[in-house]
């Protein structure tokens, strides 16, 4: 049975790639009425307060708006479903179970912003994913409303799945613009930002999985009923991947702006017996720790911001008393580490440095010296590479030293 908020997960719309089952559940009208009004498509996504559900919460309008503006001729939609972050789950779901939502919002996008070209760029390592996809795609092609959508645009329309490096860096926006044309998954300075120059130098729009597959509903529904999922002041719902030490893992779909304690203990069940919450790493491993004074914060872009983390994509890995918090960021620096792609010397040798310090202390092999080098990596490394993947790891590194400095004063040697 459905639960109540429920809209990306609904049972009803699992249909996989029958594009016939989707429409036949309300798939399409979203789509429709961005054909009968194209003008009016950006005015309601802002007014929705959509927000990109892949990283930052940046307002989704404003992605699209200056791609929109461009002058007609090649424009590129991308649907980034590389997620390949410890933790994260949620896009490779959508792709498997409903692949016409995130397909159909892409399509909307494509339509608002006269966007000729529809990019979905799927991780090969999620096969499933990939194979639905690529199934679900082709029969899009064979429907009319494909058609409707190059007579809109004015240019006939391209619609293809790119598989993507499978590799964490090729999920940075300008990385997964490189490797859409071809090339290596090297990540590019800002600006030009993609909107401005993206595929082949053309306005270029990257949205991640999630958030696409909201923009059929708000279509079709309205802002307003968008704006009423939420809780409290905030909009619309969220995927939340649970994994770590709770009772039922797995990924919900809830209003976004519960609070940590709800998500942790009432629908994740709470602690694995005989455990007690200690942290949780939001967003992945590349945000700050939340701790037990924040199991109050409400879930949002906003609030989470204000205590100094960032909600990300909603993955959340929940830690328990007597787990060691120096060696899960130990682990989670060594990911860094191996997904840098090498071409940002401070990166690539700052994160092999941060885990070969974290390492030490981890095994009671380092001593204060160490402490200090690794705080003063922390001081010196941000900014220093052409992504934010270098940031990440500070960022973790750095939280978990001020939310935890006794775990790792008590290994030194």
């Amino acid at each position: 049975m459905d639960k109540p908020n429920q809209v990306l997960l609904r049972d009803e719309i699992r249909v996989g790639a029958d594009l016939d089952a989707w429409l036949a559940r309300g798939g399409g009208v979203g789509l429709s009425r961005a054909l009968d009004d194209r003008a009016a498509v950006l005015a309601e996504i802002a007014a929705a307060d959509l927000r990109g559900m892949g990283g930052a919460g940046f307002p989704t309008h404003r992605k699209w708006a200056p791609v929109a503006a461009a002058p007609a001729g090649d424009k590129y939609i991308i649907c980034n479903g590389n997620e390949d972050e410890p933790g994260t789950f949620k896009d490779r779901f959508l792709l498997e179970h409903t692949p016409h939502q995130v397909i159909e919002g892409a399509l909307i996008a494509a339509v608002a912003t006269g966007a000729n070209h529809v990019v979905l760029y799927v991780n090969p390592h999620q096969q499933q994913a990939l194979a639905v996809t690529r199934e679900a795609v082709g029969q899009w092609h064979a429907h009319p409303l494909f058609a409707a959508i190059g007579q809109a645009v004015g240019m006939p329309l391209s619609l293809r799945v790119v598989p993507s490096s499978g590799l964490y860096i090729g999920g940075e926006e300008t990385a997964v613009i490189a490797s859409v044309e071809g090339g290596f998954p090297f990540p590019r300075r800002k600006p030009p930002f993609p909107a401005e120059r993206g595929v082949h130098g053309a306005p270029t729009v990257v949205n991640n999985t999630e958030t696409l597959a909201h923009v059929p509903g708000i279509l079709r529904h309205g802002a307003q009923w968008y704006r009423d999922l939420g809780a409290g002041d905030a909009a619309g719902t969220k995927l939340y991947s649970l994994s770590g030490d709770v009772l039922r893992p797995g990924l919900y779909e809830l209003p976004m702006g519960i609070s940590l304690a709800t998500l942790v203990f009432e629908h994740g069940g709470g602690m694995l017996q005989g455990k007690q919450f200690k942290a949780v790493f939001t967003g992945g491993p590349s945000n700050t720790l939340l701790t037990k004074r924040d199991l109050d914060v409400a879930l949002d872009f906003d609030s989470v911001r204000q205590r100094h983390s960032r909600l990300g994509t909603g993955a959340m890995i929940v830690v328990s008393e007597g787990t060691s918090i120096v060696r899960k960021v130990a682990e989670y620096v060594s990911f860094f580490a191996q997904g840098s792609c090498g071409q940002c010397p401070p990166c690539k040798g700052g994160t092999f440095q941060m885990m070969r310090l974290l390492n030490r202390l981890d095994t009671g092999r380092g001593v204060r010296a160490d402490l200090e080098a690794l705080e003063n990596l922390c001081r010196i490394l941000p900014g220093s590479g052409r992504c934010g993947l270098i940031d990440g790891a500070v960022t973790v590194v750095e939280s978990s030293i001020a939310q935890f400095r006794e775990e790792y004063e008590t290994l030194l040697a």
